[in-house]
């Protein structure tokens, strides 16, 4: 693992080497903040959780983390330093895992830093600290699972923008799949599609983890999920790093 922690450590100090690192966690803490004090009806509810975060958190990532995912490869690709990232005495799975396991630690410091709306409702009530403990694992595997999907469309293209409207629409497919009126519609006509379309949902599985439940099931699919589409990755970097 020390080449693959070091991949994370080179990727992880570039994020914060260029402004788009502190662009993209001042964006996220404005509109998670914006979001669940408006939207999400905060004080409205006159409740003790932070459901009204957790509910926009996916939705959120669907938007953030592509823009994270987008530089991944293709700007390896468009600058050419793939080939000699490549050629380093690493292997190609520990390229990918590393890059992966730095984009998911920059969400986490993302997240980490919402610890204020975490302050507020202690101050305000008597939260179930667990089940929001649980609910941040739930985001965290979220975000794992876009990334993953992002870092896979990446490594298809030289161009970011691409990149960036690939990955956007892929995890909508996947954030949207459990949705009632994708279920709904599917189940008046294709009834064994819409438990299918309910299984494969990124958001249907996450709504365990905002109740505080942690199920195995949850877990196998976004481990599998996740490790899908880094295999995805790796063959897709295999494919074209000599484009």
């Amino acid at each position: 693992m020390g080449a693959t922690l070091a991949v994370a450590r080179r990727e992880l100090t570039g994020y914060f080497a260029t402004p788009v690192a502190y662009v993209f966690i001042v964006i996220f803490l404005v509109l998670s903040g914006a979001i669940t004090f408006t939207l999400g009806g905060f004080f409205a509810r006159n409740q003790a959780d932070l459901q009204p975060f957790f509910n926009f958190v996916p939705w959120l990532f669907l938007f953030l983390v592509p823009a994270i995912t987008m530089r991944l490869w293709a700007e390896e690709r468009r600058l050419g330093t793939i080939e000699l990232l490549l050629t380093l005495p690493i292997a190609q799975w520990q390229a990918v895992l590393g890059k992966f396991l730095a984009a998911w630690a920059f969400c986490a410091i993302a997240l980490a830093l919402t610890f204020p709306l975490w302050i507020t409702v202690n101050v305000l009530g008597d939260p179930d600290n667990g089940v929001i403990l649980t609910g941040y694992g739930g985001c965290l595997l979220v975000a794992g699972a876009y990334l993953a999907v992002g870092a896979a469309l990446s490594a298809l293209t030289k161009n970011q923008v691409i990149a960036f409207v690939l990955a956007v629409a892929v995890c909508f497919v996947f954030a949207a799949a459990g949705s009632p009126v994708v279920t709904e519609f599917l189940s008046q006509r294709i009834p064994a599609l819409a438990e299918v379309a309910r299984q494969f949902s990124v958001t249907e599985r996450f709504a365990g983890f905002q109740r505080g439940v942690i199920a195995l099931r949850d877990l196998v699919f976004f481990a599998s999920f996740i490790a899908f589409w880094l295999f995805a990755n790796a063959v897709a970097v295999d494919h074209r790093k000599a484009d």
